[in-house]
Order: C-alpha cells, then structure tokens, then sequence
C-alpha cells in the first residue's frame, strides 16, 4: 500500500511554544494507526498540525503525493483532511441533515451511506444539533467528516465521556469505515484495550516524540509496552489529554 499522509521533519505549537519538536509519520493506505501517549505529549497537537490549526516552524507534510505543508485548513479538508475533533464541533443551529449537507463533497461517502451506518441519525435527520444527545452528537460529527470523502480521518478521543454501550456502536461503525474504500485513519483514544482491537500500528509519543511504533497484535498480548510508557494496563485507559 502507498503512503496517503507522509510528515517529514515537523516542528509544530502554538505561540512560541514547541510541541513538536522534529516529527515524522507515514501513514498508509487502509491502514489505522492508533495514537497514544500520556496526558501533554502532544497527541492533540499532532492531530491539530495535520489539519493546519498549529504554528509551523519547520518541516513538510503531503497528501497523496500533494504537499499541503502551506493550505489552509479549510483548503486541507477539500483536499481530503476529514477530522472529528474531541468538541465535536457540529453546527447547532442546523439538522442533522443540514449539518452533513452544508460540508458534503462528491464521492464514495454520501449523507443516505452515513445513515446507514448510523440509523440512528436518520431516525433524527429533521432533529437540530442541540437535540442530541452526547452519543448522537459524535456521530454526526464522524458523518460530517465521512461525508467530505476524505482520504485521512483523524479522530481524537472519539469515545470519551460516552457510555459504553454507545462506545461499542461507535467502534464497530469505526471498524467498518476503516475496512473499505482506501483511507486511512488516526485515532486518539483514551481506551488503549479497545483501540488496539481495531488498530493495525500503534505510536507512543512522549514529549512531542515517538517512543514506540509497531503492531497493535504484540500490545494486545502483552501489555508491558503500554504499562511502561503510559503507567496502565492494556484494559485501562489514559488521561485526557490537552496539548
């Protein structure tokens, strides 16, 4: 598989402030990478400077061969940036429909295969945002991602503060989205046990740099990684994290 998102180099923050200091990641075609690391090293930040919401300092970012290193957000979501962001960031004042509607590019994802992947929200289309719930807000936000036809989704801590019965759906709506078409995915999680079970790599990070990298299978059947860099088991989850 060909590498949709290549960082070369990256130094990134916010003010005169460094996150990241000298990052590189390839991310591959179908693949899902699960982010982790514990609170403040920079799993946020990362997933803010692939969208273009940080200060570069330095280095390179491509996109299926196309360097967006200088667009704008707004310019990286049309060249295929979807992201679902931990505040949702859903539009209120508009339906579900609406909310899908006003952002949706030609391509594979429609709003009618959202739907079908999330019926609940067709149960709701009419429903403005402020009339959902939590669960249903999150799914939305994912639809609204889908609906650009993007070629990298990043999402950061989808599942959090949800209830479990509603993280499970999330995750298996997740599992389907990343097994079809040719995206690739980041996800930021809180719940190491669970991602793991549906991501293909994993990267640790710890002061804005990677301290570990490879396939989620070995984490799964042995924890020691994960209760080293992070101070949890593979059943528990890790703080919030706000950098």
């Amino acid at each position: 598989m060909r590498d949709l998102l290549v960082i070369e180099e990256l130094r990134a923050g916010y003010g005169e402030a460094v996150v990241l200091p000298r990052f590189s990641l390839n991310v591959a075609q179908g693949e899902v990478l699960a982010l982790l690391g514990r609170n403040g090293t920079g799993k946020t930040t990362l997933i803010n400077s692939i969208v273009g919401a940080t200060r570069r300092f330095a280095g390179r970012l491509a996109l299926d061969g196309r360097d967006i290193t200088r667009l704008r957000p707004d310019q990286r979501a049309r060249a295929g940036i979807g992201w679902v962001p931990q505040e949702r960031n859903i539009f209120r004042s508009l339906t579900v429909e609406e909310n899908m509607s006003a952002v949706a590019q030609p391509g594979e994802w429609d709003i009618a295969k959202v739907y079908e992947l999330f019926p609940r929200l067709e149960e709701r289309r009419r429903n403005f945002g402020n009339q959902l719930s939590g669960g249903e807000q999150q799914m939305l936000a994912i639809g609204r991602a889908l609906v650009l036809n993007p070629k990298v989704l990043l999402l950061d801590e989808p599942t959090e503060g949800l209830a479990p019965i509603i993280v499970d759906e999330l995750l298996a709506a997740l599992r389907r989205v990343t097994r079809v078409g040719a995206t690739c995915a980041i996800i930021v999680e809180q719940n190491a046990r669970k991602i793991l079970g549906l991501a293909d790599r994993v990267v640790i990070l710890e002061r804005g740099g990677i301290v570990h990298e490879g396939p989620s299978a070995p984490l799964r059947a042995d924890p020691s990684v994960l209760e080293r860099f992070l101070g949890v088991s593979g059943g528990a989850g890790t703080p919030r994290d706000p950098a």
